[in-house]
């Protein structure tokens, strides 16, 4: 498979910064895939108060995820209280462990780099 027009084909020389996913990169964004990663299944609530963030703030992140396919998210009801819950998908888990790859890649650089 061919990388698309606009974009170059990947080489050993790429720099590991190249391949981050802006989506997933976004610090809000990344800690919500590794905490719905670690947890399997999150509520809202817990994800507002871990990463220190507004209701409205989280929901836009939540929506930018879900409409690219990382996540899914639940309405329902514990007892009386309406309750959102968030969990990752598939494609979601993916894009976490590759944004992972490229972290660690860009860190293996950054020692190798220091060590000269």
């Amino acid at each position: 498979m061919s990388a698309p027009l606009d974009e170059p084909e990947p080489t050993a020389a790429t720099h590991p910064t190249t391949g981050l996913d802006d989506v997933v990169h976004q610090r809000v964004r990344l800690g919500i895939l590794a905490i719905a990663h670690e947890a399997r299944r999150v509520e809202f609530g817990f994800l507002r108060t871990q990463l220190e963030l507004t209701g409205g703030n989280l929901s836009q992140h939540l929506g930018v995820l879900e409409s690219a396919g990382l996540i899914e998210v639940e309405k329902g009801y514990a007892g009386r209280r309406a309750r959102t819950w968030i969990t990752l998908t598939p494609a979601g888990d993916a894009a976490l462990a590759e944004e992972i790859a490229r972290l660690k890649q860009l860190i293996v650089r950054v020692e190798t780099a220091d060590g000269r």
